[in-house]
């Protein structure tokens, strides 16, 4: 009888890109990251992309005293790999968006591939009451905004996180040429396979959630990687769960959570990460594909494990 295939469940619980106005679910206390974290792990998530926010009013930090408030208390709670985000919020500096990952050394990192335009403007136009007065400029602001992440970022970045802590990387890429910076560096030497890839839809200045474009990123990252490379997708708002099926569909793995989309379904708000883990859960099986463990996880990209990291 043949195995069946192994597909990741990533669960993104608070991220940077909505706002406490948008959703009364959005987790933003320690306490509330931490009970998001553990019931998207019991839900089948076995990798948790973390970011940290100001308990006070729910603005984005990069505090690593704030990550340290919720970070060992999932990891007594679950066995879920811990990937912390380099890319912070929106006006943090490199040093910044560093200095948590430097403290807590985890087993995973995000590492986006490339400066880009970054568009959350338009939201500030749908919410009608605002419950923090940094809301509204923090989206507008977007207008004038780039993300930067040059390759002398990314080979800092590369270096000192990856061959001096051990970290592995979450690969995100926006569009397509963010694939060929990935590339780039491989063939310099700074990333060894196998290559987490997690490819990005609909976000304002990146490839737009177009059922074509995710065909043409995973022919893209065939052809650049091969067999060397774990492949996953997300996708902004609306489009979150119909292109994490296909990508199960097309053998890639999955990424969900309330920092991609705060939505369940159409029009409905989800109550918690775990209900979008439990969803896609449900469709992963139903294709008859199992979801991948945490130690599997582990397995499929050669971590260093739980016991290996700072906190």
């Amino acid at each position: 009888m043949a195995k069946k295939r192994k597909v990741i469940i990533t669960c993104a619980v608070t991220g940077a890109v909505h706002t406490p106005s948008m959703s009364p679910y959005l987790p933003l206390t320690p306490d509330e990251i931490t009970k998001g974290a553990v019931a998207a792990a019991e839900a089948g998530a076995s990798i948790l992309h973390l970011h940290a926010r100001d308990p006070k009013d729910g603005r984005p930090t990069p505090d690593p005293e704030v990550f340290m408030a919720f970070l060992p208390r999932i990891k007594q709670q679950t066995d879920a790999v811990v990937n912390i985000t380099t890319g912070g919020g929106l006006g943090m500096s490199l040093e910044e968006r560093l200095a948590a990952a430097f403290r807590t050394k985890p087993e995973m990192t995000s590492l986006n591939m490339g400066s880009m335009n970054f568009g959350l403007y338009p939201a500030a136009d749908k919410v009608k009451e605002w419950k923090y007065d940094w809301e509204r400029p923090y989206l507008e602001s977007t207008k004038d905004f780039i993300f930067r992440n040059t390759f002398a970022d990314l080979e800092y970045i590369m270096k000192e996180l990856g061959e001096g802590l051990g970290v592995r990387f979450e690969f995100e890429c926006y569009d397509v040429g963010h694939l060929y910076n990935l590339a780039h560096m491989v063939s310099r030497g700074f990333v060894e396979p196998p290559f987490f890839i997690q490819t990005i839809f609909g976000i304002l200045g990146g490839i737009g959630a177009d059922h074509a474009h995710l065909m043409h990123m995973r022919e893209t990252a065939n052809k650049l990687f091969g067999d060397d490379y774990q492949w996953s997708v997300l996708a902004a708002g609306r489009h979150q769960m119909s292109f994490v099926t296909q990508a199960a569909i097309m053998g890639g793995n999955v990424r969900v959570g309330l920092e991609d989309s705060l939505y369940i379904g159409a029009g409905e708000l989800a109550k918690s990460n775990a209900d979008q883990v439990a969803k896609i859960r449900r469709i992963i099986e139903d294709l008859s594909l199992e979801v991948a463990t945490p130690t599997e996880a582990r397995e499929m990209l050669k971590l260093k494990g739980g016991d290996r990291v700072g906190f």
